[in-house]
């Protein structure tokens, strides 16, 4: 086919092939890699506690689980992140406070939550692995996780956690745009609205990450 030639069709099949089926081309090296386990907070994970519990978080605990305990077994290096108060609240993006995700309608007390946010008991940190607090909603956003990766020598990242198409969508991208190669995991990623999570999926194949079941990332580092 000659440059020029292509149809409104047939660009589109393009398109929505590389959305639907695309498959980043990179090998997955377990000497390389890190585990980002995103959010998992009793904000977002504890049952019936706050406004922004993602039920299906909950559900995925075990797998994320399986998925933490391979990686430490491979002696890969697990690293958490928790949105809570930082510096007073004065270091994230002012323009936070208008949009509806912060459904400031509801009459309740938000004061106790993303505060001294903790990670769920299930799935918690041991005392040698790192937790860092951010301030929005990519984990490389004003934190230096980039740094601490280089330090260790891993270029790649794998992510873990909630919310898909929030925080684990935007440090997957802000990921990419550093120069790692990232990869999600399909099954242990979750969305407060079941109906974001595909969309979202297919964003992240065609043009950031590498999309993979938990399942296929243990195959990968064994």
């Amino acid at each position: 086919m000659k440059i020029g030639e292509f149809s409104k069709q047939e660009v589109l099949g393009i398109s929505r092939k590389a959305y639907e089926q695309g498959d980043a081309k990179f090998e997955i090296i377990a000497g390389k890699c890190a585990l980002l386990v995103i959010d998992m907070q009793d904000e977002f994970v504890k049952p019936h506690w706050s406004p922004d519990w993602v039920p299906e978080a909950t559900r995925q605990v075990p797998r994320i689980k399986n998925l933490i305990e391979h990686c430490r077994s491979k002696n890969i290096p697990v690293i958490y992140t928790i949105y809570s108060n930082t510096n007073n609240y004065l270091d994230r993006p002012i323009s936070g406070k208008f949009m509806p995700g912060r459904y400031y309608d509801l009459d309740i007390d938000f004061s106790q939550f993303f505060v001294n946010s903790r990670i769920w008991h299930e799935i918690a940190p041991r005392e040698s692995e790192i937790v860092i607090k951010k301030s929005s909603y990519g984990a490389f956003y004003d934190t230096p996780l980039e740094t601490i990766l280089k330090n260790m020598e891993k270029d790649t990242v794998i992510i873990c956690g909630t919310v898909t198409n929030f925080c684990c969508g935007a440090t997957a991208r802000q990921g990419y745009e550093r120069s790692f190669r990232v990869v999600v995991g399909s099954d242990v990623c979750s969305t407060d609205d079941p109906r974001m999570q595909e969309p979202e999926l297919q964003v992240l194949r065609k043009g950031f990450a590498r999309v993979l079941t938990a399942e296929e990332i243990i195959k990968a580092l064994t």
